[in-house]
């Protein structure tokens, strides 16, 4: 009898996923998200030119497969040394939030330069082809991570203020801040659009009303980077900037955005 059983769970449990594909909701093409509609990526002919372009390309030829791989790697400041980097070819580092160094959360402005000129200078006497390192920071709100550097209200405080020349002016306070401290790359401006209040990040968008995202990021990405061309790229004092998530990640079911 329990061998009967067993048998019939296993039938049912093989049999459930095709009666729940089956039995899905039948959505129209136009609303579903398919990579295959989405636009091309590429540069803006305003940001790039043939000298870059042949630039990047003849480097790329160059790569091994190893420092490909490492391109798309980035590692936290609490999970790797600069040493490391002289054998492992990764493309970036992070300093996310409660990373600091040597894991001092105190630490002093200079020894954060001291960190990000240690990483760059074991980045570039790694033997073979030499992309530069790429280090980024989360300073969502002001440089958030540095004691003494300046801490704006978060987002959801910003964005209460309905005022897209302000936070253009916050950007570039903070692409400073950010700059002298030795890195080159802020994960904002945070554009998720919180739809739940039970979403434990839900203070990192600058509202529910996505009218709000849009006004505020060009301002918050243009004051981190200013106006950048072929000819005019980050200038002393500017800092690249990247908005985030992803598509949809305020969008969350009861709160819950993992698990």
């Amino acid at each position: 009898m329990r061998r009967t059983v067993s048998i019939l769970a296993l039938t049912l449990a093989m049999a459930q996923p095709a009666f729940a594909q089956d039995n899905l909701p039948q959505v129209p093409e136009a609303a579903r998200a398919n990579p295959a509609n989405w636009p091309h990526a590429s540069s803006p002919d305003a940001m790039s030119d043939a000298r870059t372009e042949a630039f990047v390309a003849e480097l790329l030829s160059r790569l091994t497969v190893e420092e490909k791989v490492g391109q798309t790697i980035q590692a936290d400041i609490a999970s790797i040394k600069p040493e490391d980097l002289l054998t492992y070819p990764l493309g970036s580092i992070l300093a996310g939030g409660n990373s600091s160094p040597g894991g001092d959360e105190r630490a002093s402005p200079q020894a954060w330069v001291d960190l990000a000129r240690a990483f760059r200078a074991a980045a570039a006497a790694r033997p073979g082809a030499r992309v530069p390192l790429i280090y980024g920071i989360d300073a969502v709100h002001g440089h958030n991570n540095v004691v003494g550097a300046t801490i704006f209200p978060h987002n959801i405080g910003l964005g209460a203020a309905r005022d897209p020349e302000l936070i253009g002016r916050i950007g570039e306070a903070t692409a400073l801040e950010v700059a002298v401290t030795g890195a080159d790359w802020t994960f904002g401006p945070t554009l998720a659009v919180p739809r739940d209040d039970r979403w434990g990040r839900a203070y990192e968008g600058y509202a529910e009303d996505p009218e709000v995202q849009r006004s505020y990021a060009g301002p918050m990405t243009l004051g981190l980077q200013g106006e950048l061309s072929a000819d005019h790229p980050l200038l002393p004092g500017r800092i690249a900037g990247s908005a985030k998530h992803f598509l949809a990640d305020g969008g969350t079911t009861d709160g819950k955005d993992q698990g």
